[in-house]
């Protein structure tokens, strides 16, 4: 796939120093180019890799958080999920082990009121914001958004501040927001209004807004994100299980803004299985649209949208010559697919579109062999190549399992 909407055939990805320098036939490329390092994968699909627009890497209560972090970043890779937007109060650890392991990530750089390990006040949450980010300005593979951790209980004064550094710095926002009732309820009683009314009157429903979840809206919400030209992480499985159901997919497919999925937070009980959240994308709500249409819409949510959405569209969410090369493989043969290419076979014949369709509505972590972020092929064949996930396994054993218990 070379971009939403297009399927090229017997084509040839040609990568130099991790970005993308050539898309072009096979044949053509072999009686042109010469190849330090050709790799053949005849009976697969390669996708832009995946975006995970709202999973932290860390989280919980659990030690050792080197562990948690490595085996949420062995899930995401091996899902196809080359990026990932992670916010938390382990800004600076996940940014090192997400650089550690290959995966490109968007650091939620966490502004809070109350203390924790990484700060005791607001003041202290912004300086050391700040220091991190200019730590990883231009960093190839980590890029850093401001985080209000939670907004709802943030004064006026500390988002403000936000809001000019985030103006004065030409800075991502990204904050969870109408999550729940009970959430807008809360905003409702300590400021009078809800929240993106809230974030309105404070100068940060701009287009440099990320908000992740919207569940709990009305049509004036709607209209408010709108006027703002925010992007949008919906995250809808963990939605579900939070009690106030899912966010309105249809309404807010309906609405010209950049969109995303996000897996959220696997505490509240979701996995960090991506394609899920493309599959559920593209099952609800979508009235009689057709299977095609509602495919490539959700893969769209999970590349060049989810990318656009966190301010990286320039540079990955297409398989387009001079972006990054990140990449993931899907093979064709694994079973499910291969059920679902026999039944798209005897429908629609041997068309190339039918792959996409078959991708959403079959296909699944289980059938990624291949995921390169930058050139890097840190997947290949479904083994690791620079994590070293034997040694994790044998540390997440019955040990790490009583920690986590008597954590709780």
């Amino acid at each position: 796939m070379k971009a939403p909407g297009e399927v090229l055939e017997d084509h040839t990805v040609l990568v130099r120093d991790g970005r993308i320098i050539a898309i072009a036939p096979t044949a053509t490329v072999r009686e042109h180019f010469s190849a330090t390092v050709e790799l053949q994968r005849p009976r697969h699909v390669v996708l832009p890799g995946l975006v995970n627009a709202a999973a932290p890497l860390l989280g919980g209560p659990a030690p050792p958080l080197e562990d948690r972090a490595m085996l949420r970043i062995a899930e995401l890779l091996a899902g196809g999920t080359t990026c990932v937007c992670s916010a938390g109060i382990h800004p600076a650890e996940s940014a090192r082990w997400a650089v550690a392991q290959g995966l490109r990530a968007v650091i939620g750089l966490p502004i809070a009121e109350l203390p924790t390990h990484w700060a005791g006040t607001a003041g202290e949450y912004l300086t050391r914001a700040l220091s991190l980010r200019d730590e990883y300005i231009g960093h190839p593979l980590i890029s850093t958004a401001f985080a209000p951790l939670p907004a709802t209980v943030l004064t006026d004064a500390t988002l403000q501040r936000v809001a000019t550094l985030a103006a004065e710095l030409d800075a991502a926002v990204v904050m969870t927001l109408h999550e729940s009732a009970a959430a807008v309820t809360e905003s409702v009683r300590l400021h009078g209004l809800r929240p993106l009314e809230r974030l309105e009157t404070l100068g940060l429903l701009t287009p440099t807004l990320t908000a992740v979840g919207l569940c709990s809206v009305d049509a004036r919400d709607i209209a408010l994100a709108e006027r703002g030209g925010i992007a949008i992480a919906l995250c809808p499985t963990e939605s579900a299980l939070g009690g106030d159901g899912p966010a309105p997919l249809t309404a807010w497919r309906a609405t010209p803004l950049r969109l995303a999925l996000g897996t959220g937070d696997d505490e509240a009980g979701a996995s960090l299985d991506l394609w899920s959240e493309v599959r559920r994308f593209a099952i609800d709500g979508s009235g009689a649209a057709p299977l095609a249409e509602r495919a490539w819409k959700a893969l769209r949510a999970v590349t060049s949208g989810a990318a656009a959405a966190l301010g990286l569209d320039a540079d990955i969410g297409s398989v387009t010559v001079g972006k990054w090369a990140d990449l993931c493989c899907v093979d064709l043969r694994s079973p499910a697919l291969l059920r679902g290419s026999l039944r798209s076979a005897a429908v629609n014949g041997a068309a190339a579109h039918a792959r996409m369709t078959e991708l959403v509505f079959d296909g699944g972590r289980d059938s990624v062999s291949d995921v390169w972020v930058a050139g890097r092929h840190l997947v290949n064949e479904g083994a690791f190549t620079r994590l070293d996930w034997s040694t994790v396994a044998a540390r997440l054993g019955p040990e790490f399992r009583r920690t986590i218990g008597d954590a709780r």
